[in-house]
């Protein structure tokens, strides 16, 4: 399962120096609702190599206005704490895997 990622804890897991997967979603949303599994897979299958993580934007505006979300599910891919590509909308598995790659 992915991590719950939010203003309280996302500073830490920016200091962890690993690369970090943010999903930003909200239960109400049908393509978050796609997204969601295969947020949770890459989880699982990039354990300790990357942090993969969703933040529920009714649940945490401050982040969603940190990064300056407009739309979900909007998906950023963070290297050293910095933003290096993101999905904005529904993709498939491969399309989120390529740009988890290119941050290990």
């Amino acid at each position: 399962m992915a991590q719950i990622i939010n203003s309280e804890n996302y500073e830490q897991l920016v200091a962890t120096g690993k690369p970090i997967v943010l999903d930003f979603w909200a239960t109400w949303c049908g393509p978050c609702k796609r997204v969601g599994p295969i947020i949770d897979a890459l989880a699982q299958d990039y354990e300790g190599q990357a942090i993969i993580g969703k933040c529920d934007v009714e649940e945490d505006e401050e982040l969603a206005v940190k990064f300056g979300v407009r739309n979900v599910p909007s998906i950023f891919f963070i290297k050293n704490g910095e933003v290096v590509d993101k999905i904005v909308g529904a993709a498939a598995r491969p399309a989120f895997e390529e740009k988890l790659k290119s941050i290990l």
